[in-house]
C-alpha cells in the first residue's frame, strides 16, 4: 500500500504537477428524493409497507476518477465509512492529481484483500477499524458492507423489525457517476442515497414476502436484490467548491507533560482492534500509578467512607455484585454498577452515555448526591493537604498543584489499563485450551443469526455483543419491561426513539458481574438467556435485531439455553480478577 502511494507521488512530481488535491464526498440520505428522517415510521415501499430506518451504515473503497482521455486514476487506501445515526456523512479523499475529470467511481464494500485482513491490523481512526465502524463480522470473518435496520408495518398491524446486512465479496458493488470535476481547486461531491430506490427498483423488496433479515449467504435472493438496486440508489446531487483545510483539526498536544516520565506499556490481545487512546493524555507510568491510588482513595467522598473501588471491585470485574450501588450514608442509587474493563474502546460512558469521555465519567460520581456527594474543589484541597500526593502529582504532571482536571486525567489513565483478554475462550482460540461440547454449542448459537427464512435458528447474540470485545458499545432497547422513571438514553438525547435504550455491556467476565441489566433485575445468567428467548416486551423502540423475530421469541431448546450459559462462562479472565 505504501509503495503504491509513493509511486503515485513520484508520478505527480515527474509530471510537474502541484501538490495533490483532495475530494470531499458527502452523503444525504433521502427517500424517493425527499430528505429522510431516522426512526420515523412514515415511508412506503412498493409493497405498501410502512417503513422506518434506524441504522444506515456502510463502507466504500476503491475511489477513482476518470481523466478526459478515459483513463481511470485509482486512489490507494481510499476507504471511507458513512453512518447516518452517527452523523458521519462526509469523508475526504486525498492524493488526487489537480486536474479536470469527467467521472467518479467507488465500490460499496472494502477491497477483498482488506475484507480478509485481521481487523486488528487497522490503526485507530481508520475507516476499517472495527472499533470505529462496528461493521466487522468478528469470528465469521469479513465486513458488513451495508447495514440497513429499522421497522416496518403492514396495514394497521404492529411494527416488526428488519435487519438487512449486505456483505461478502461477490456482493461488492461498483458505483459509477458521470460528472464533471475540476480538481484544480478542491471540490466536494454531494451524493443522494435514496432508500426508496434501494428497496423498490429494479428488484422490489417486501419484508412480509421476502423476509426481515439477510446475512448475505450464497444464493440469498434478498442480498442479490440489494446489490442489484444499489446502482440506482446513489446519484450525484451537487458538485461544489470546498476549502482544502475544511474539517482539518490542529495537532493535539499532551497536557501537563513532565520533564521526565516513564511511558506505560498498554497491553491488549492481538485480535483486538487498535483503540484510539487519548492523545492529550498519553499513558505514563507515573499517571497510571497516581490514578490507581486515587481509585482507592476514600477522601474522594464527603464523609471519607467510599472510594471508586467501593462500587468497582476487582473480583467482580470491577462491578459490585449488588442490584444497585450504595452511596454515602447508605443512599441507594438507581442503576447497576458497570464492569470497568476494556474502556479504551468506548466513546461514551454510563448506562445512558451522558459522559463524553472517561475523564469526565470518573469525576461525576464524586459530585453525585447519591454517590460520593463531594465537590471537586474540596477533593483537590484534601488531596493537596495529604502527605505524598503533591509529590505524586509533580511526578505525573510536572507540578505539585492538585486540580480537578488532573484528578480526572489520572483516573482516566488507570481505568484505561483495565484490559481483559485472557479467558478460557481466548486460550481456546490460541490452541491452549479446549472447549467442552456444550461450550462449543453455546458459541455456535451465539454467532448464528435467527433467520428462519434460510433455516438459521441461532441465538443472534453477536449483533450487539459481537467481536473480540463482546460489545458494540452502542445503545439498544433490548425488550425489558419498561420503567417510566428511567427512560435510559432518551434522558440524554430527548429523542423518543431512544426510550429504553441502554449501553451494551461487554460480556467478558459476565459470569462475575451479576446481577444483570442496568437496574440489576436479573440475578443469574439463566434469567438473562430466558429473557431473550421468550421474555422480550415489544415496544416501538425495540431493537430491530430483536423485533424481527416472530413475537420477539427465539424458542431455544432447554439444552441450547444451558449451552449458551456454559459458553458465557468461558469468557472469565481470572488474571484481571486478582489485580
Amino acid at each position: 500500500m505504501l509503495r503504491r502511494a509513493a509511486a503515485l507521488l513520484l508520478a505527480l512530481t515527474a509530471s510537474g504537477l502541484a501538490a495533490a488535491s483532495s475530494l470531499e464526498l458527502s452523503l444525504r440520505p433521502v427517500f424517493n428524493g425527499d430528505p429522510l428522517l431516522l426512526d420515523s415510521l412514515r415511508y412506503q415501499n412498493s409493497a405498501g409497507e410502512t417503513v422506518s430506518f434506524s441504522r444506515i451504515s456502510f463502507l466504500i473503497s476503491g475511489v477513482a476518477v476518470q481523466r478526459e482521455d478515459g483513463v481511470w486514476l485509482g486512489i490507494p487506501d481510499s476507504n471511507a465509512w458513512f453512518d447516518a445515526a452517527a452523523r458521519r456523512l462526509s469523508a475526504t479523499i486525498g492524493g488526487l492529481p489537480p486536474a479536470r475529470y469527467r467521472a467518479l467511481r467507488f465500490f460499496l464494500g472494502p477491497d477483498p484483500a482488506d475484507n480478509a485482513r485481521e481487523p486488528g491490523s487497522f490503526p485507530a481512526g481508520h475507516p476499517l477499524n472495527p472499533a470505529l465502524n462496528g461493521l466487522h463480522w468478528s469470528w465469521q470473518g469479513g465486513y458488513i458492507f451495508l447495514a440497513l435496520e429499522g421497522n416496518f408495518r403492514t396495514g394497521a398491524g404492529q411494527p416488526s423489525g428488519y435487519a438487512l446486512h449486505l456483505a461478502r465479496d461477490p456482493n461488492r458493488t461498483r458505483l459509477t457517476f458521470p460528472t464533471a470535476l475540476d480538481l484544480t481547486h478542491d471540490a466536494g461531491v454531494l451524493l443522494d442515497f435514496d432508500l426508496g430506490a434501494l428497496l423498490n427498483a429494479p428488484r422490489p423488496l417486501s419484508f412480509a414476502r421476502d423476509g426481515t433479515a439477510t446475512h448475505s449467504r450464497e444464493g440469498d435472493p434478498v442480498s442479490a436484490a440489494l446489490a442489484a438496486n444499489l446502482p440506482g440508489a446513489f446519484r450525484v446531487r451537487q458538485v461544489t467548491a470546498s476549502s482544502p483545510l475544511a474539517g482539518r483539526s490542529a495537532p493535539v498536544a499532551p497536557l501537563y507533560l513532565p520533564k521526565t516520565y516513564t511511558p506505560y506499556r498498554f497491553t491488549m490481545s492481538a485480535s483486538f482492534p487498535l483503540p484510539d487512546l487519548p492523545r492529550d493524555n498519553p499513558l505514563l507510568t507515573e499517571r497510571v500509578e497516581l490514578g490507581e491510588k486515587l481509585f482507592h482513595e476514600t477522601a474522594l467522598s464527603r464523609d471519607g467512607t467510599l472510594s471508586c473501588a467501593s462500587c468497582h471491585v476487582d473480583r467482580f470485574s470491577f462491578s459490585d455484585a449488588r442490584r444497585v450501588s450504595s452511596g454515602v450514608e447508605g443512599r441507594k442509587g438507581t442503576r447497576n454498577s458497570m464492569a470497568l474493563i476494556n474502556l479504551a474502546w468506548k466513546g461514551s460512558f454510563f448506562w445512558d452515555g451522558r459522559a463524553p469521555s472517561l475523564r469526565a465519567q470518573a469525576l461525576q460520581p464524586i459530585q453525585d448526591h447519591a454517590e460520593m456527594d463531594e465537590s471537586l474543589e474540596r477533593v483537590a484541597g484534601k488531596l493537596a493537604a495529604s502527605p505524598g500526593y503533591p509529590a505524586r502529582f509533580e511526578a505525573a504532571f510536572g507540578s505539585p498543584e492538585v486540580t480537578p482536571e488532573k484528578v480526572g486525567l489520572a483516573l482516566e489513565q488507570f481505568l484505561l489499563t483495565l484490559t481483559s483478554f485472557d479467558s478460557k475462550f481466548d486460550r481456546a482460540l490460541r490452541g491452549e485450551a479446549t472447549l467442552t461440547d456444550a461450550e462449543k454449542r453455546g458459541f455456535e448459537l451465539f454467532v448464528t443469526e435467527y433467520e428462519p427464512r434460510t433455516g438459521q435458528r441461532g441465538a443472534d447474540c453477536f449483533h450487539c455483543h459481537g467481536g473480540a470485545l463482546f460489545t458494540d458499545h452502542q445503545f439498544h432497547n433490548n425488550g425489558l419491561k419498561p420503567d417510566p422513571a428511567d427512560t435510559g438514553r432518551m434522558k440524554v438525547t430527548g429523542a423518543e426513539a431512544d426510550r429504553g435504550k441502554f449501553s451494551t455491556p461487554t460480556l467478558r467476565n459476565v459470569e462475575k458481574t451479576a446481577p444483570y441489566m442496568h437496574d440489576g433485575r436479573f440475578a443469574t445468567l439463566e434469567e438473562v438467556v430466558d429473557h431473550y428467548d421468550h421474555g422480550v416486551v415489544r415496544s416501538p423502540a425495540l431493537d430491530p435485531n430483536i423485533s424481527k423475530n416472530p413475537e420477539g421469541r427465539l424458542n431455544l431448546a432447554t439444552e441450547d439455553r444451558q449451552a449458551l450459559v456454559a459458553f458465557l462462562r468461558t469468557l472469565t479472565d481470572e488474571r484481571l480478577l486478582t489485580r
